[in-house]
């Protein structure tokens, strides 16, 4: 057996000791790097952001959601589920998009054909023709009166502010739209059902309850979430 006193006179466990510092660069691409190397730290941490704002993530879980409230089931799907669901697709959608940015932009980049700026601007060149098929021109002339800026003369001089915000209007727009087609079957359903109960007399019982199990059975038996699916990916390209 090991004496206590042992133990306790063992060498310690040594830990890792992380120091930061700013040193004085020897030539000007030091700097560069490092500013770059910030940016990029900079874009991962919005990723989330530039996800919802930028892609089709937006249109397809707003969608979701709407055909969880039609259908009366609040908490199915899951929450996890729909997203998980709207990451997949969305990273179906936009697979084309970063594949030609990554093509166009990162690949000259690493073998230094072009410059860091002229890579953020052919890396962001799909990404833009992307919101700009998607975009409505009335949202478009909003922003830019908004702003105060002059009209551009072509779709290239829109600036990115203004493309970004009119597009997620956009996405809203037809994201409510779909919802209200999606509603409309299933409010058929709620009207026939609470009449039904109304004539029967029996008032005390809940229209939801009985008209959810039509509704499953209705969304089932079309392929529902077959032809959503195929409905928000065809609305994109």
């Amino acid at each position: 057996m090991i004496p206590f006193t042992g133990v306790l006179a063992a060498d310690p466990v040594p830990f890792p000791a992380f120091r930061f510092g700013m040193e004085q660069a020897a030539s000007p691409q030091d700097v560069s790097v490092t500013l770059q190397l910030v940016f990029f730290l900079t874009i991962i941490s919005l990723a989330p952001s530039i996800l919802i704002l930028m892609t089709s993530f937006t249109r397809i879980i707003i969608v979701f959601s709407l055909l969880r409230t039609a259908m009366g089931t609040a908490t199915v799907p899951p929450n996890q589920v729909l997203v998980g669901l709207a990451l997949i697709l969305t990273f179906y959608i936009m697979h084309p998009v970063f594949s030609e940015a990554y093509t166009k932009g990162y690949q000259p980049y690493m073998a230094g054909q072009l410059t860091f700026g002229e890579m953020l601007n052919e890396a962001k060149q799909p990404l833009r023709k992307f919101m700009l098929n998607n975009t409505r021109k009335k949202d478009v002339r909003t922003f830019i009166e908004i702003s105060n800026q002059p009209r551009p003369k072509s779709a290239a001089d829109i600036p990115d502010t203004v493309l970004v915000a009119s597009f997620v209007v956009s996405e809203l727009t037809t994201a409510f739209q779909m919802g209200f087609l999606i509603f409309l079957p299933f409010l058929i359903i709620d009207f026939v059902v609470a009449s039904v109960l109304l004539a029967m007399g029996m008032m005390m019982l809940p229209p939801a309850m009985v008209s959810l199990p039509f509704k499953i059975m209705l969304f089932i038996l079309v392929d529902g979430w077959g032809l959503i699916v195929t409905s928000l990916v065809k609305s994109f390209w």
